[in-house]
């Protein structure tokens, strides 16, 4: 088991208002499932993908990340886990603009203190993976939108992390663009990735094997995609 989430909670304090964003989540996921969670604006998804990515901690609840309970670490603890074992994909690709393709993907492996050589090998791997071979050198400013969302994965892919979390990862792109990004998710999970991949649009969850949906802070639905 990978994921093991149980009766999760996460209130927010608003001015004098208590909000409850989460209101008592169960979830379970395998180690190579590729899973959608969507749900409309202010559903929760958002806090529950930041619980889930060790950015944020529940109110109440446990969450079990492979294995351990993440629920009550402490921030060093929980950058420790985000940095080793989980990838994370945004919509808005946040790539540093002033460096290469190859040099952002590189920046995770940087941080981990892997010396020069194995880290450019690792990344250049990662970028071949993704179909960009012949684009390691240029900038984000000189690739497409689609483009650089690759090279965004390649980053979330190079430390080979337990979890791919994709945070809207198409809402920047066209349908073209979009549906490649799902191309390369679908060939990235059939190699024995996890993916968890938060939106907002039924195109792109169904993409997926399974599909969660979250409404007013509770799972309404959590159904295998049989298509």
């Amino acid at each position: 088991m990978l994921i093991d989430i149980q009766n999760l909670v996460k209130d927010y304090q608003m001015d004098s208002l208590d909000v409850a964003a989460l209101r008592g989540i169960n979830l379970q996921v395998q180690k190579n499932e590729f899973v959608a969670i969507m749900g409309p604006s202010g559903s929760g998804k958002s806090t529950l993908m930041n619980i889930l990515g060790c950015l944020d901690n529940p109110t109440s609840g446990v969450y079990r990340f492979n294995n351990t309970d993440v629920t009550g670490l402490n921030d060093d603890e929980l950058s420790d886990i985000r940095n080793k074992h989980i990838g994370f994909i945004f919509q808005s690709f946040n790539l540093l603009k002033r460096m290469s393709a190859l040099e952002n993907v590189e920046l995770p492996l940087m941080y981990a203190g892997i010396d020069k050589a194995k880290r450019m090998a690792m990344s250049k791997q990662a970028l071949e993976k993704v179909g960009l071979a012949d684009r390691m050198k240029h900038r984000p400013s000189e690739l497409s939108g689609g483009q650089r969302q690759r090279v965004a994965i390649a980053r979330a892919l190079v430390n080979n992390p337990g979890m791919i979390l994709a945070d809207e990862p198409t809402g920047a792109l066209d349908t073209t663009s979009s549906m490649e990004i799902m191309e390369v998710f679908k060939q990235l999970h059939s190699e024995g990735n996890t993916i968890i991949v938060i939106t907002h649009e039924r195109e792109i969850a169904a993409c997926c094997k399974r599909i969660i949906l979250i409404r007013d802070g509770l799972i309404t639905s959590d159904t295998p995609n049989l298509n």
